[in-house]
């Protein structure tokens, strides 16, 4: 690394934009470095800021020994093993690249990048995967197809594939992803929406009060919550966060109670059952989201509607009257403005669904059109079922004659899927909203390994269950020679009498870094690819 670092001999104080800051980081770090990501740790207080005539400048001898403490592969391969496969971090490619077009549409737990799945599906080999398992053409099974991610790079691969869900909520956000779509009839109705909802809104007072609050906030917010200057004397110990944080969150409760009595706002809502969407949205929400929702269900053309119903789906996450920081978790309802350790302010709840509607509406299309230039001409589709039990061929006959035709005359050329962990997620209650407001019906007991059953020795017997009858269903329509991946975090070590039950046995085993996880807990992680092939 002298070649880099001879940029830093000249001068160890050395200044520069962030455009050269960023060049001198990708070449440091030997992958992409954007002027954001520079700017990022700017806004958080990662860096000093050096302001100059000419723009912000940044430290360079700083930025190297910020680089150098986030250093991941020498301490994860200390707490992990030297067996850590990094190549299968895929951490050269952006946020941006393992979130690309439709593999953001909607928001999901658990679910894998799809660098991960292109690895295993392409023709590629190396050092690692030396020899190709699958080729344009063949068909993909993913029996726990969660939202869809097999069945998109299936498709950009030139590959059929066929994906099996339990909920019928994530069965629609896996086929709305892989369809293709009337796009300018969609921008018509999101237009018709857009209005509709405005001339909704213009009987309320709610905007009127929320712009008001947000020129308060920002006004007490610059006082005493000065950017990056706060967020660096809490890194340095002059100030306790949360006791600053909480006291002034409560010095400026006197004027939002103000503002409310004003515009005579409603925060909660009149009927309190204990349904979600009665408890995890403030009364202007819950109106707005009711509202978009009977608009939506008068739209005629069908896949048009499920799209739009995407969309509401994902805005109503994003404004469930909860802290930035809980989103994912949600602990308790939050109908005032609190302290957030996210963004180091006060922050306050959402009381329309507007901004996210929008920024969503428009999100979709991009992200639609964006795979519209990618697809290839090959079939593919989310069945609702039990994977443990479903005739995929007569799913098929009744979803999707042509694909059932391919299967019966080719049959499936393996399976490439990423089974539930034993105790970590209730698969359904992610997405309890959605349930709720749309009125799918809840199957919570097939789940295999759900969270409310915990981790103990019956738990594990039952998943361990559950993943072979999975596995012994599906082979029934693979292919002699069949290629089986299983991506699973095994700290339990299950997998082995999984196969054996199934009647597989284990070829080979990739141990994956997963450092991009959206949980709060960003510690050393790895989950295993399990080959398997028929005993």
């Amino acid at each position: 690394m002298a070649k880099q670092l001879s940029l830093l001999d000249e001068d160890q104080t050395r200044l520069v934009d962030l455009k050269e800051a960023s060049r001198w980081a990708s070449q440091y770090l030997q992958r992409p470095i954007t002027p954001a990501n520079i700017s990022y740790l700017l806004q958080y207080g990662h860096l000093h800021k050096h302001p100059t005539p000419t723009g912000v400048r940044v430290d360079l001898e700083e930025l190297k020994r910020y680089y150098d403490s986030s250093s991941k592969e020498k301490q994860w391969k200390q707490v992990l093993g030297h067996d850590l496969n990094w190549r299968l971090s895929f951490i050269e490619y952006k946020e941006s690249e393992r979130t690309k077009h439709v593999h953001r549409l909607h928001p999901y737990k658990g679910k894998f990048i799809p660098q991960l799945v292109e690895y295993f599906l392409d023709e590629h080999t190396d050092e690692f995967k030396q020899q190709v398992f699958f080729h344009p053409g063949d068909i993909v099974l993913d029996p726990f197809c969660g939202s869809g991610t097999t069945l998109v790079q299936a498709n950009e691969l030139g590959l059929h594939a066929i994906g099996i869900d339990i909920s019928a909520f994530n069965v629609m956000i896996s086929n709305v992803k892989i369809r293709k779509h009337d796009l300018p009839g969609l921008l018509v109705e999101i237009k018709k929406l857009n209005q509709r909802l405005a001339q909704f809104q213009s009987t309320k007072m709610h905007l009127a009060f929320e712009a008001h609050l947000l020129e308060e906030l920002n006004r007490f917010n610059s006082e005493f919550f000065p950017s990056p200057a706060y967020k660096q004397k809490v890194r340095q110990g002059q100030i306790k966060e949360m006791e600053y944080g909480e006291q002034k969150a409560r010095e400026f409760l006197p004027i939002y109670q103000e503002l409310i009595h004003k515009y005579r706002i409603q925060l909660t809502q009149e009927k309190q059952t204990q349904g979600f969407l009665d408890i995890w949205y403030l009364a202007p929400v819950r109106e707005e989201i009711e509202f978009l929702f009977n608009e939506i269900r008068q739209v005629e053309d069908a896949e048009i509607k499920k799209v739009l119903a995407i969309i509401l789906s994902r805005t109503a996450r994003s404004c469930r009257a909860t802290t930035h920081a809980d989103l994912a978790t949600l602990k308790e309802p939050m109908i005032q403005p609190y302290y957030c350790r996210k963004h180091g302010k006060i922050c306050k709840p959402l009381f329309s669904v507007t901004s996210w509607w929008k920024r969503y509406s428009l999100d979709t299309l991009n992200r639609l059109r964006e795979f519209d230039k990618l697809r290839t001409n090959t079939y593919q589709i989310c069945l609702t079922g039990d994977s443990r039990t479903l005739d995929i061929v007569e799913g098929l006959k009744k979803k999707h004659p042509h694909l059932a035709e391919l299967v019966a005359r080719q049959k499936i050329r393996g399976i490439f899927s990423s089974p539930p962990y034993v105790g970590l997620i209730n698969y359904h209650e992610q997405h309890a909203y959605a349930y709720e407001l749309f009125g799918f019906e809840r199957r919570d007991e097939l789940e295999i390994g759900p969270l409310y059953r915990g981790q103990g020795k019956d738990a594990r017997a039952s998943y361990i269950q559950g993943i072979a009858e999975v596995l012994r269903n599906c082979k029934r329509y693979l292919q002699q020679d069949y290629d089986v991946f299983l991506v699973a975090n095994d700290k339990f070590q299950l997998y082995a009498d999984i196969a054996a039950l199934a009647g597989m046995y284990i070829v080979q085993q990739f141990k994956r870094p997963v450092l991009n996880r959206v949980e709060k807990n960003r510690s050393a992680y790895a989950e295993t690819i399990f080959h398997l092939k028929e005993k």
